[in-house]
């Protein structure tokens, strides 16, 4: 049975655990992981209920927790259990395959806590994943530097792992620190932006309301949005998938779920794209060599027919990636290399540092990076976000055939093709109207002042259909303050009304361009509202989660709670993604 399977219903322990014959949840072929202790909040007791959703895969737990409900404990003692343990497969492929009906996760979300189903949950130990620091940023005086800058960022990644966490049981001090990065749990969701208006790459949303969790500071959100494309009509691409084959992605949440999730992918390919494939592990090789788009069974037939082993030379294997999709290159058109990987890179260059510095080099060949990180228990996110960060391109994570369908088909256009390069945000106050502000996450994506304007400074690339998310907690006050600086807009001397609360400047590159753009926005008093649209309630709960699971000196009142009852009040039934994220508030709270 699947091991990913076999972690989802680990409920089995509670009714087999003198059964010697079951292999143990979470055991791969090689290598057994054990759980780690739950916290005395996490509830390990599974007589309450038996229908905990999992919604990535799209099945129910009903089928298995039927099986054991209606085991008779005496039967493993007398060595009977066949028949329990073959209901459970049964639903367990039923799981895998994605054959059972869905379970609403609205009605999970709309019960009571204590109608969550409670399981004893088994994962793979968290020790060797690896995270970035991150170093949480305070209120900034507005007169010592009213000026925030800071680079975009459309990564996904940190969300759906958290995800993967909450669904394996892990309870808010199970957490690895440096594993949620609150942009990207804003930035994991659609928002009803406005628009892009003609001749510009993306339309500019704002809004300023009333702080839930501090009743002394108001929000102001900054949202940005690009004009969805269907991926066929788009520009002919260059597609390399380079694909860690290594004896760490055995697993079926690593290679097995990599090689499903590029099928999808393969599918939606046409005549007018180039797909090569490299694979590595104790070496790098060429699998596929510029095959035409539409050779979809080729393409799959290579993808399905790889077998993971050896150690993990990434870095060769990036080398020769690039190498190809120079080789391929179509000038106009969307060249890209795809990593697929855990991120366990043990040969060649290792070091983030090292790696940083490979990636650095090889964007200027014009080729961009997307990451797919898969698996667990040895997740290396810091270099993945790094290469990414570095490669000119984005990392999802990729913790289900679901997310796979979302991040590779639903949003192919935002993940395969750049439409703004180099996005830059710089944010002015007036001190006249806020005396401090702070921004919520982008802690790794901080810029000097002096960057903003410079164009040689990289920053973050935007794809076709994104949206990007900032959040400022603000404190505003009516009287004047002094500062000091660089000649700035709200300068008293000016005299300004002081109506305008802060402008948002944001430069950018058109693709291929080395010469960046500059859009400027003023948000005045208008944008001030009593009861703040759904898509900003939204967001601030999303922000407000993220403090809490990080356990923010800046979370002021709020808790899981306060995010529940928040939640409550917001209507996501017709957002499938935001439906979700509630039941995922419960289920953590639950854990």
């Amino acid at each position: 049975m699947k091991k990913t399977i076999k972690r989802n219903i680990c409920l089995i322990l509670t009714i087999v655990l003198t059964i010697s014959a079951l292999s143990g949840c979470g055991s791969a072929k090689d290598n057994q992981t054990t759980a780690p202790e739950l916290s005395e909040n996490s509830n390990t007791n599974a007589e309450n209920d038996t229908s905990v959703t999992n919604d990535n895969d799209g099945g129910t737990y009903e089928a298995a927790g039927e099986a054991a409900e209606s085991a008779d404990p005496s039967d493993s003692l007398s060595g009977s259990s066949a028949s329990v343990e073959q209901s459970i497969n049964d639903a367990a492929d039923s799981l895998y395959s994605n054959k059972a009906e869905k379970r609403s996760q609205s009605a999970m979300y709309d019960a009571e806590v204590e109608d969550c189903a409670p399981y004893t949950y088994c994962y793979g130990e968290p020790n060797g994943e690896e995270y970035n620091e991150i170093d949480e940023m305070g209120f900034t005086s507005v007169a010592l530097n009213p000026l925030s800058t800071f680079s975009a960022d459309v990564d996904t990644a940190s969300y759906s792992n958290l995800r993967r966490m909450i669904e394996w049981g892990y309870s808010l001090e199970d957490i690895p620190e440096g594993a949620v990065r609150i942009e990207e749990l804003l930035n994991y969701f659609d928002y009803d932006y406005a628009l892009p208006k003609k001749g510009e790459p993306f339309g500019v949303t704002t809004q300023i309301a009333d702080c839930p969790w501090n009743a002394n500071t108001k929000i102001a959100m900054i949202g940005l949005k690009t004009q969805k494309i269907d991926f066929s009509e788009a520009k002919p691409s260059n597609l390399v998938f380079l694909i860690d084959v290594s004896g760490s992605m055995y697993d079926d949440d690593k290679l097995p779920l990599l090689q499903r999730s590029f099928s999808l992918l393969t599918e939606n390919l046409t005549s007018k794209d180039k797909v090569s494939i490299v694979v590595y592990a104790s070496e790098d090789r060429v699998v596929l060599e510029g095959v035409n788009g539409s050779e979809d069974k080729t393409i799959l037939e290579a993808v399905n027919g790889l077998e993971a082993s050896g150690s993990t030379d990434g870095s060769s294997g990036i080398i020769t990636a690039y190498s190809i999709a120079e080789k391929y290159f179509i000038k106009g058109g969307n060249n890209r290399v795809i990593l697929a990987t855990d991120g366990d890179l043990n040969v060649g260059l290792t070091t983030q540092e090292e790696l940083e510095e490979l990636i650095t080099e090889k964007k200027k060949s014009g080729v961009y990076l997307s990451v797919l990180g898969f698996g667990t228990g040895n997740i290396k996110d810091n270099k993945m976000e790094t290469l990414a960060d570095k490669g000119n391109g984005n990392y999802a994570y990729i913790d289900s055939l679901t997310e796979a369908k979302k991040v590779l088909v639903e949003e192919m256009g935002a993940t395969l093709v750049t439409v703004a390069e180099d996005v830059k945000f710089q944010v002015e106050f007036n001190p006249d109207v806020v005396t401090g502000y702070r921004l919520i996450g982008y802690e790794n994506r901080q810029l000097a002042e002096q960057d903003f304007a410079d164009d040689t400074k990289d920053a973050g690339e935007v794809g076709a259909g994104h949206t990007v998310t900032a959040l400022y907690e603000i404190v505003t006050a009516d009287a004047a303050t002094t500062y000091s600086g660089t000649t700035l807009k709200y300068a008293k001397e000016k005299k300004l009304p002081n109506e305008e609360w802060f402008t948002v400047n944001i430069r950018y590159k058109n693709p291929g361009s080395s010469t960046s753009k500059l859009q400027s926005y003023p948000v005045d008093k208008v944008k001030y509202v009593k009861t703040p649209s759904k898509d900003m309630q939204f967001a601030m709960a999303v922000a407000e989660f993220g403090l809490v699971v990080n356990n923010s000196e800046y979370k002021g009142d709020a808790t899981m709670r306060t995010v529940i009852d928040r939640l409550k009040t917001i209507d996501t039934k017709s957002d499938e993604y935001k439906d979700e994220f509630c039941y995922l508030v419960r289920r953590l709270e639950k854990n």
